[in-house]
């Protein structure tokens, strides 16, 4: 899509705020339709990234094969399986919660870090120079 630079950018953090809200609804939500629903957003906003980087092939593949074909079915088969099994013994907060929440955090601060306090243009510019060179990696 030809579209102006601010508005691209505006619909690219839009589409990964969608995927990255819609993954953590899949995941965290307790009640599996509307997990399953959550994964059709995420699906739904992968193939607007296709769209947006001019692949519509794959959009469409997208949406006719994943969205289409496998959330159906998966809708299909959660809505024949009981649901109140899912809510006997709900407790919200267990101690292998907490563990999975505090390692995650840790995992996500350090990545954050790591990632801040690369320079990536000294990386780049070795390589180039590597290359330039003819060293070969």
């Amino acid at each position: 899509m030809n579209l102006p630079g601010p508005i691209h950018d505006f619909l690219l953090v839009f589409l990964g705020l969608g995927l990255i809200l819609g993954g953590l609804a899949v995941v965290l939500l307790t009640n599996p339709i509307f997990s399953a629903f959550s994964l059709g957003l995420v699906l739904v906003c992968i193939s607007l990234f296709y769209i947006l980087s001019n692949s519509h092939f794959v959009a469409a593949t997208q949406l006719l094969i994943y969205m289409g074909a496998i959330n159906i079915l998966i809708l299909f088969v959660v809505m024949f399986m009981n649901g109140s099994e899912y809510y006997k013994d709900f407790n919200l907060w267990t101690v292998g919660n907490g563990l999975t929440y505090l390692i995650c955090t840790s995992l996500f601060v350090l990545l954050i870090t790591i990632i801040s306090n690369t320079t990536w243009y000294e990386f780049s510019n070795s390589l180039y120079l590597d290359y330039k060179k003819g060293i070969k990696l």
